[in-house]
C-alpha cells in the first residue's frame, strides 16, 4: 500500500489516496500504520476519496482505530496532496467531511506546492444535545462546572462538526493534561466521548493551547479544537474574534467571523512518501 506522511502544526497522519488504493479495514489499519514504533508512526490514518457532492471526500480514523467526523489540520493536507499530485487543478475547492461540505481555499509557493491552507470551517454548534452532552438543560454550556477527580474545572462546550471542551489554565505548559484529559474524555457527561483544550490567554488575540484528543491522547494540534477555543474565547469574554493560537507543533490563525463561521488558515506538509507492507 503506498501512502504519504503529512503534517499540520505537528498533527501527522498517514494519507492514503484512495483513487489508486483500496482499503478494506480501515479501522484496523488506522491502529496497525499508527504505532510510532511497529507502524508508520501517527496521529491516525486519513483516506482521500472520490465524491459525488464536493471535489474530495475524507475519512478520518483516530490512532485506535475509531473513525472521528473531521480534523482541521488533516483536511488542509487532504487539498495539499490532491493539488499537488494532480487529483485537483483548482485553488478553491470543496471536501465532503463527516461534518459536512467544506469550502478551502489553497495559498502555493513560488514553486507552485501548496505551503497553507485556508479553511472554512463551519458555524459552531453550541446546543447541548448537538455536542452532544448527556446533561441538555443548559444551553449554551459555557463556564459550567465539571468535577474530575478532585478538581472542579469550569468548561465550555462547542461542536466543529466534532466534540470540544475548552478549560482556561493559568500555565498550559506545566498542566498534567496526560492526566485529566484522559479523565474529560470519557466522563458521563459526554456520550460519544471529547477532545478537551487546555488554553492560556496571553493577550486577547494571542492564546496557547494543549489538546487531549479522543481516540489519540495529546496531539501536537488540533484545528477543530483551536476554532472551538476561538469561539469559547469570544463566548466567555476572553479573547477576540481574530486570534493566533500557538499549538506546540506550530500557530494557527483564526477568526470567527460576523457571519457566523469559523475560518481557520494554517500550514500543509508532505513529510515523505512510502510503501506499508501489512503484517
Amino acid at each position: 500500500m503506498k501512502f504519504v506522511k503529512m503534517q499540520g502544526a505537528g498533527n501527522d497522519y498517514v494519507y492514503v489516496d484512495g483513487f489508486r488504493e483500496t482499503i478494506d479495514d480501515p479501522e484496523q489499519l488506522a491502529i496497525a500504520v499508527s504505532d510510532r514504533h511497529f507502524g508508520i508512526g501517527s496521529d491516525g490514518l486519513i483516506l482521500i476519496l472520490p465524491s459525488e457532492s464536493a471535489d474530495l471526500r475524507m475519512r478520518m480514523f483516530n490512532a485506535d482505530g475509531s473513525e472521528a467526523e473531521m480534523c482541521g489540520n488533516g483536511v488542509r493536507c487532504v487539498a495539499k496532496y490532491a493539488y499537488d499530485h494532480g487529483l485537483i487543478d483548482q485553488l478553491k475547492i470543496r471536501v465532503e467531511t463527516g461534518a459536512g461540505i467544506l469550502p478551502l481555499q489553497l495559498f502555493c509557493n513560488p514553486a507552485g506546492k501548496v505551503e497553507k491552507v485556508q479553511v472554512s470551517m463551519g458555524v459552531p454548534q453550541l446546543a447541548a444535545v448537538k455536542i452532544p452532552l448527556a446533561l441538555t438543560s443548559v444551553d449554551p454550556y459555557v463556564e459550567q462546572s465539571l468535577n474530575v477527580g478532585e478538581r472542579t474545572f469550569a468548561i465550555t462546550c462547542v461542536s466543529m462538526g466534532n466534540p470540544h471542551c475548552v478549560i482556561y489554565v493559568d500555565d498550559v505548559d506545566s498542566f498534567p493534561v496526560d492526566v485529566y484529559g484522559p479523565l474529560i474524555e470519557n466522563h458521563p457527561l459526554f456520550p460519544r466521548r471529547i477532545n478537551v483544550e487546555f488554553v492560556q490567554v496571553l493577550s486577547p488575540g494571542e492564546v496557547k493551547q494543549r489538546t487531549w484528543e479522543r481516540g489519540a491522547g495529546e496531539t501536537l494540534a488540533c484545528g477543530t479544537g483551536a476554532s472551538a477555543v476561538t469561539v469559547a474565547g469570544v463566548l466567555t469574554g476572553r479573547s477576540e474574534r481574530c486570534i493566533v493560537n500557538h499549538l506546540r507543533g506550530g500557530d494557527l490563525q483564526l477568526e470567527w467571523s460576523e457571519e457566523g463561521t469559523v475560518l481557520m488558515t494554517g500550514p500543509a506538509v508532505e513529510v515523505f512518501s512510502g510503501e506499508y507492507l501489512p503484517q
